[in-house]
């Protein structure tokens, strides 16, 4: 009976000696779960950017075998044949006068019907994403154009070194642009009101 109070007594005071430390480890060791998804985001992550260089090796790839074969040649060249013979027909000064006054009058618009418009429309309690995007997209459209017809311009006319054609194309565009977002302006606020009109 001694022996075994006396074994009983040390049992418990190793038990007790030990139970800190057990205690201190249980809570510096990470819990399992958190460990699991910390592994699983980075495996997450680096399996993204390895499939991202893959894609971008197969699409490089195949580009190159697109750019080697003659048959991708010669539908680029049936392509491309009529709008350079279209370009050099039409490579006069009159012609750029025309397409710069044309772009400017869809980037007035455009930027106006994104800018005024909008803000009217959102005053008034509605939004439309489609509009939104379709207007976004003839700015950008009309932009790349302006961009292109002053290169073209300047490469195959005298249309860029004249000051007075390149003035008068933007004051025309400028007016243009304003008429045609006024026209913009009334047809969204009268859509506006047949969907209120509507709900």
């Amino acid at each position: 009976m001694k022996w075994t109070f006396i074994v009983l007594g040390v049992l418990g005071t190793a038990f007790l000696l030990g139970s800190p430390t057990l205690a201190q480890d249980a809570a510096e060791a990470p819990p399992a779960e958190e460990a699991a998804e910390t592994d699983t985001a980075e495996d997450v992550q680096e399996r993204a950017g390895e499939v991202i260089d893959e894609t971008r090796d197969r699409v490089g790839k195949i580009a190159a075998e697109v750019d080697q074969s003659e048959q991708a040649k010669e539908v680029s060249a049936g392509i491309l044949q009529p709008i350079y013979l279209l370009a050099e027909f039409m490579a006069f000064p009159t012609f750029h006068w025309i397409a710069f006054a044309v772009m400017v009058t869809g980037v007035i618009s455009f930027a106006l019907q994104l800018v005024l418009t909008k803000l009217v429309v959102l005053m008034k309690m509605g939004f439309s994403p489609t509009e939104i995007l379709a207007d976004a997209l003839g700015l950008v459209i009309s932009l790349v154009g302006l961009v292109l017809t002053t290169q073209a311009a300047a490469e195959n006319s005298t249309f860029t070194t004249s000051p007075a054609a390149v003035l008068s194309a933007t004051a025309v565009g400028f007016l243009a642009g304003f008429i045609f977002w006024r026209w913009g302006h009334a047809h969204e606020l009268h859509a506006l009101k047949g969907r209120s009109a509507k709900k």
